[in-house]
Order: structure tokens, then C-alpha cells, then sequence
């Protein structure tokens, strides 16, 4: 009889390490574009159902809002020049160029000071995101501007829902956050950071219905806007779930290896270790 030939260690006979680490190079990569995807497709699901509903209740509120014109009328009537330079100044707080430049200027300042991307890319995702559900909605809509004189220059879009707001939400409360994730020790430092990012969005809030930019429903559905849409990138970017674990080399995807069981081309531990 011939004598059998001995098989090379670690699998089928000719199989070639070089082979093996590629393929397990090829399941990894995989795996990581696989939790990508699993991690993007939860937000995005969510603001697609924030537009729609964006859409919706935009709808609902221009077909039946008969008793706003009127509250709108009564509040231009106590304007002054006083109250008129303080919501000037209150309304720009989130003017589009100046949300847009302080989103570039901090998220630099936050790379630089904190050595990494995530905070920036967070706070960046964030004001983004509240626009684009914003731009995919408010022409759709089509609700009117107040029927008052308007003491700003009316943007192309219209006045469901209010732009600034939400932008003020996600820029400043989201900047806030990153602020107190890195100095939650102090609480005095955590409660004016909070204060100072809660009152931004609600003076513009009050600043736009004053100047006859919007109607009332018009920002309070920009504050749930730029709240919802912050929430959501922040639970995707800062406080992401438990990443999956790429499969360990040997084992196919999708199936774990059983505990104890040893993997092919693994090197046993030493004694002692």
C-alpha cells in the first residue's frame, strides 16, 4: 500500500495562506460596509417619515387655519421701533449664511481641539439634515406668508415650515450638546450651556412670527423639526448601538463560531497566558 499524504496544516490540501487572509480580508471589508448600511438605513427611514409627516401636517394646517391671519394682525399692531431692532437681531441668530458659516467655523474648532471627526460630522449632519427635509417640503406645501406687512425680505420658499427655527435647533442645541458630553462634570458649566442653546431657538422663534415671517404653527413645527432631526443624528453618530463584530477567519458570515471551538489557522495560547 501507499503510504497517504500528509495534508497541510490549517484546512485543504493546496490551500495557500495567502489565499486564506484575502478571503478573510474580502469578509471583513464586507462586514464593515455591511454596518454602514445596517447604521445609515434607521435615520434616513426616519426623516424620509419626518418629511412626510412635515408634508402632511403642512397641508392639514394651510386648509384650516382660519384664526391665524387674525392673531397675526393683532401682533403687528403692537410693533415698535425698539421691539423691531431686537427681532432683527433676534431672526438673524439663524439667517441661512450665518447658520451655514458658524456650522463650518465650529465644526473646524471641533476637529482641532478634539482630534477627531465625529462630533464635527455630527453637528454638520445635523443642520443638514433639518434642511433637507425642510427644502423637500415647504414648496410642496405652498402655505402662504402672513397676510401682514412683512418686515423682512420674503425668501422663494414658503412659510411652512420655518427654516430658521429648525436650523436654530440643530445648530445651537446641537452644538450644545457636544459642549456638555465633554463637561458634564460641571454641572453650572452644563446648565448655561443648555439655557443659552434653549433660548436661541425660541427668540427666533419669536423674532420670525413678530416680523410677519410666519405664522405661530409655522415655528412651533420648526422647533419639532430641528429637535426630531437632532435627535435622530445624534443617535446615529454620537451615540451609535454596539458595532457588529466581523466574522473570525475561518468562520463563515452570518454564523458565529461556537464557543471553544477552535479556529482553523489559529495559534492555540501558550501556557500560562
Amino acid at each position: 500500500m501507499r503510504p497517504e499524504r500528509a495534508r497541510p496544516p490549517g484546512g485543504s490540501a493546496g490551500r495557500s495562506p495567502g489565499r486564506n487572509a484575502g478571503r478573510n480580508a474580502g469578509r471583513s471589508a464586507r462586514g464593515v460596509l455591511g454596518d454602514v448600511a445596517a447604521r445609515a438605513v434607521p435615520p434616513v427611514l426616519a426623516l424620509a417619515a419626518m418629511g412626510g409627516a412635515t408634508f402632511g401636517m403642512g397641508r392639514l394646517v394651510a386648509a384650516s387655519s382660519a384664526g391665524e391671519p387674525a392673531v397675526m394682525r393683532d401682533i403687528a399692531q403692537v410693533r415698535t421701533p425698539r421691539l423691531n431692532e431686537l427681532t432683527d437681531l433676534g431672526s438673524s441668530l439663524s439667517d441661512t449664511p450665518y447658520i451655514v458659516a458658524l456650522t463650518a467655523v465650529a465644526a473646524v474648532v471641533l476637529r482641532l481641539v478634539l482630534g477627531r471627526w465625529r462630533e464635527p460630522v455630527f453637528l454638520a449632519l445635523a443642520v443638514w439634515a433639518q434642511s433637507l427635509v425642510f427644502l423637500a417640503t415647504t414648496n410642496l406645501v405652498g402655505r402662504t406668508r402672513p397676510p401682514v406687512p412683512r418686515l423682512d425680505e420674503a425668501p422663494p420658499t414658503s412659510s411652512w415650515p420655518s427654516g430658521h427655527v429648525s436650523a436654530a435647533v440643530c445648530f445651537y442645541c446641537g452644538l450644545a450638546l457636544v459642549i456638555t458630553l465633554h463637561t458634564r462634570r460641571h454641572a453650572l458649566v452644563t446648565a448655561l450651556v443648555w439655557v443659552v442653546a434653549a433660548a436661541v431657538p425660541l427668540v427666533v422663534a419669536v423674532s420670525r412670527v413678530y416680523r410677519g415671517m410666519h405664522f405661530i404653527t409655522d415655528v412651533t413645527w420648526g422647533l419639532l423639526l430641528g429637535a426630531f432631526c437632532l435627535i435622530v443624528v445624534a443617535r446615529a453618530v454620537l451615540f451609535p448601538g454596539p458595532a457588529r463584530r466581523a466574522p473570525a477567519p475561518g468562520v463563515p458570515p452570518g454564523r458565529a463560531a461556537a464557543p471553544g471551538a477552535s479556529v482553523p489557522g489559529a495559534s492555540a495560547p501558550e501556557p500560562g497566558a
